[in-house]
């Protein structure tokens, strides 16, 4: 029996099971048309990132394999994306244009069932929810590599906006041309960022090149696609958008070189069981005034995950602290340490509880 023969009823199992996984989500697709009927008679969100998460943590518990846990998520995700689009399709803002990796971390988070909007710049996503255009922002905020996004965390300050959610994207930087090759290539552009977490192999591979910063790396892309000279420095998604070839793959310096983003919209999230809560916090400038804001913390078991110093902007050398600790501010011992932080600090303000990244 040759191999084609043999894979004749495999392929039969399969169709099989295909028609029966059609079936079970047709009926899954019919049970969410109920509960979004209830959620539009409540005026709730249909979108609720902390069920989702508990969801897709359930199933990776119960997998028994052989799918991975990042392909259970992946799977679920586009599930209940495309169960979430029968009752509205939402409107998700990122950071243009087409091909950024704020596109990518978008679809990564709401699934391909999701309308997108391209937007010229951070304080563009963040105007784009407050006005009601989108329903959801997606931001970078920190990188691995560069550190933090400072832009970001001004406006996430002077918003009203909340976070509801984050996710993790490893960054894989490409160089991209029109042929594959740097034959003739004279400029290599990307986004400052790109350039910096590329500087080595730049260094090392490309040194003849003038480098060239612009606002995004899907920028760069669009404009090597129209320039033989150019080359850009970006990821598959912008490669594919704008029809590039690979001239050299990976070029990033840090293997392991990841941003972190968060979603941004009108809603406050309830606690999932898994949560992180992030803060705004000031305090007079006196000796030891930053180890006593940070001790309702160690008082009730609250660890602190991220410690990042910002200038207030006022000109008398304050500083505001961006603190992220674990749990949701209405668990029980952030929310007694939260209650003693607002009474010491001289500015408080709770950017948002939100469910934690898989990982």
């Amino acid at each position: 029996m040759n191999d084609d023969q043999r894979l004749v009823p495999l392929r039969a199992k399969i169709d099989a099971l295909d028609e029966q996984l059609l079936a079970l989500l047709t009926e899954r697709a019919k049970t969410a048309l109920e509960v979004g009927q209830i959620k539009k008679e409540s005026s709730a969100p249909i979108f609720r990132p902390e069920r989702e998460l508990q969801v897709i943590q359930n199933l990776i518990k119960k997998n028994k394999g052989p799918l991975l846990a990042d392909g259970i998520a992946a799977i679920w995700r586009e599930v209940m994306s495309a169960c979430r689009a029968l009752e509205a399709k939402q409107v998700v803002a990122y950071l243009g244009p087409a091909g950024t990796y704020s596109e990518q971390a978008a679809h990564q988070f709401f699934g391909q069932s999701v309308h997108g909007l391209s937007c010229v710049s951070l304080d563009e996503v963040f105007k784009s929810v407050e006005k009601g255009s989108a329903d959801y922002g997606v931001l970078p905020i920190e990188n691995s590599s560069e550190g933090v996004i400072s832009r970001t965390l001004d406006l996430l300050l002077e918003s009203s906006l909340q976070i509801t959610g984050e996710l993790v994207l490893p960054i894989r930087h490409h160089l991209l041309t029109q042929s594959g090759k740097l034959d003739g290539i004279k400029v290599v552009c990307a986004h400052a960022q790109a350039l910096a977490q590329c500087q080595q192999w730049l260094n090392t591979h490309a040194p003849h090149l003038q480098r060239q910063a612009v606002s995004s790396n899907a920028e760069a892309a669009k404009m090597a696609a129209a320039d033989t000279n150019l080359a850009a420095i970006a990821g598959e998604p912008a490669q594919i958008a704008y029809g590039l070839q690979v001239a050299a793959s990976q070029i990033q310096d840090d293997a392991n070189n990841r941003t972190r983003f968060v979603v941004i919209g009108k809603q406050a999230c309830l606690p999932s069981g898994k949560d992180q809560t992030s803060l705004v916090l000031s305090v007079a400038n006196q000796p030891g005034a930053v180890h006593h804001l940070l001790g309702p913390l160690a008082k009730h078991g609250v660890s602190m995950t991220r410690f990042e110093s910002r200038p207030a902007r006022k000109g008398s050398w304050e500083y505001l602290f961006y603190i992220d600790i674990d749990g949701h501010a209405d668990d029980p011992k952030p929310a007694q340490a939260i209650a003693e932080l607002q009474s010491i600090a001289a500015f408080y303000k709770k950017l948002g509880s939100y469910p934690k990244a898989i990982s």
